[in-house]
């Protein structure tokens, strides 16, 4: 596909070296010269939502566009402030983009770009991993606009020659943002230092932070997510391997998540991004397992993937950073304090919103199957599954509707398929399909629903129009209309909140 860099790179302009922190600005200060007042300077610097240095003036990140594989560096609205967004909607309009790059604010050319494979291949050609959708993600940080780094199964980037990076048991820290409400428990949805031939090289030579429900190797309280740290061959929740009884399940949309290490010493501190300090649900010596005092860190980075390139996880990305030295808690507090202030935020409705005339794609929100979308096949059935911007174009063509006035309550909705005009999704004996419009009335009800706020949160749930205590839900990757508790096997009550709550994004077909 067009849509796949070539030989899995991509250009990457090294942007403008990072300024020197000014003590004397201190209000205008952001994490990176925060870090660097605190003695522990950033030594790489990823966002694709806002500068990390007050006087950042570069690009964030890049866009590939897949009509003409033309890219675009997204930069910022002004120095260190927040993304141009609207830059982006505009080279990307009519089309789909993958980010194909990520800078690094550092000034050390850190850049993330298509991970290549290693231990595990990733889908893309060649054994590359795929690119994230460019629109996936959508927020607002600061009340402007913004897109994260939407990870799905099959994602990640990478940067196996770095600069600065700790090795071996040099002192670092790193602090990440990511989606709570966006994870599985499959390997690894990390960020931070990883081996640099992409394979797994043994205990200790990684160090970064894991965001999941994985409990193959450790786990905290409850059913997760956790906040880990991924050390190689094990997810550690504390000094033991397994249960760590003081690292909580997280609830936050938005998650603060802190892993940092040094000889015989680390630390595990999260929060939420929105309000509020950090915790700090582990500091101490290395884990009590054979090979991790001393650590053998290689100083790879990688987003969204294991050390040996496992590309099994999820999980949204807005920024993050590595550092030189060992931050104090004073330092991380205080970054903290800077990053509640940033006011990120989700956009009214989800990610985006229903409107009539919209081309859109309806994404499940159930930790299970965040990467799958209401898709229709040629025989016409209707299921969720996995689609991204990495799909063929025939897939996310199936995944992608127009949304019209509702056909019997002009007040609602009804979804037209993109890629075969006249037929809409519609209920019949409770099930959804795709059909023609016959004209009937009985046709016009079952293609209406209602718009509401999302029942566990999130985007939104879709009332039947004729059946007012049903909603679209997904049970066993079918699509159903279903009762909370009703006779039916699928209007069961656990995960009805989830399964009947949809986010809506852009088309991606």
């Amino acid at each position: 596909m067009g849509a796949v860099l070539l030989g899995g790179q991509a250009a990457a302009t090294a942007p403008a070296a990072a300024p020197a922190a000014d003590a004397g600005a201190a209000a205008a200060s952001l994490p990176c010269d925060i870090y660097a007042s605190g003695g522990t300077p950033c030594v790489a610097a990823h966002s694709t939502t806002r500068a990390l240095y007050a006087s950042y003036n570069g690009p964030l990140y890049q866009v590939k566009r897949s009509s003409d594989n033309a890219t675009r560096d997204i930069g910022l609205l002004s120095a260190g402030g927040y993304a141009d967004a609207a830059a982006q909607d505009a080279f990307c309009s009519g089309t789909t983009c993958l980010i194909s790059v990520i800078y690094d604010q550092s000034g050390r050319g850190n850049h993330l770009t298509q991970a290549p494979p290693g231990g595990f291949s990733g889908p893309a050609p060649g054994g590359y991993d795929n690119l994230a959708d460019a629109t996936a993600a959508p927020i607002t940080v600061g009340g402007h606009k913004a897109y994260g780094v939407y990870v799905s199964p099959g994602t990640g980037y990478r940067n196996n020659h770095t600069s600065g990076i700790a090795t071996g048991d040099q002192p670092e820290g790193m602090y990440a943002i990511f989606d709570g409400t966006h994870y599985n428990g499959g390997c690894c949805f990390d960020y931070g230092n990883a081996e640099t031939n992409s394979r797994d090289n043994g205990n200790g030579t990684m160090e970064a932070i894991y965001f999941g429900s994985s409990t193959t190797w450790g786990y905290g309280p409850g059913n997760g997510p956790w906040v880990m740290a991924d050390l190689e061959n094990g997810l550690f929740s504390g000094v033991n391997r397994g249960y760590n009884a003081n690292d909580p399940s997280i609830s936050h949309r938005f998650v603060t998540a802190i892993v940092k290490g040094g000889p015989n010493q680390w630390a595990i501190r999260a929060g939420n991004a929105q309000s509020g300090g950090l915790s700090t649900y582990y500091s101490g010596p290395r884990p009590n397992a054979s090979g991790y005092n001393p650590m053998k860190k290689e100083g790879a980075i990688i987003l969204g993937i294991g050390g040996d390139n496992s590309v099994g996880a999820a999980g949204t990305f807005y920024e993050g950073v590595m550092t030189s030295g060992y931050p104090t808690d004073a330092t991380e507090n205080a970054v903290q304090a800077n990053i509640t202030a940033a006011g990120y935020a989700v956009p009214s409705g989800g990610s985006a919103s229903p409107t009539p005339g919209s081309r859109i794609s309806l994404r499940a929100t159930t930790s299970c199957c965040t990467g799958e979308y209401i898709r229709h096949d040629d025989a016409n059935n209707v299921a969720i599954a996995a689609t991204s911007a990495s799909s063929p174009a025939a897939e996310r063509a199936d995944a992608t509707w127009i949304v019209r006035a509702g056909l019997s309550n002009s007040a609602c909705v009804s979804f037209e398929s993109a890629d075969s005009s006249g037929r809409y999704l519609r209920h019949y004996n409770y099930q959804l399909r795709l059909d023609a419009n016959d004209g009937s009335s009985l046709f016009a009800q079952d293609a209406t629903f209602c718009p509401q706020s999302g029942h566990n949160g999130q985007g939104y749930s879709f009332q039947s129009a004729n059946y007012p205590n049903d909603y679209l839900r997904h049970y066993n990757y079918q699509v159903y209309i279903a009762s909370n508790g009703g006779s039916h096997d699928w209007d069961n009550s656990a995960y009805w909140s989830d399964d009947t709550s949809w986010v809506v994004t852009p088309g991606l077909g």
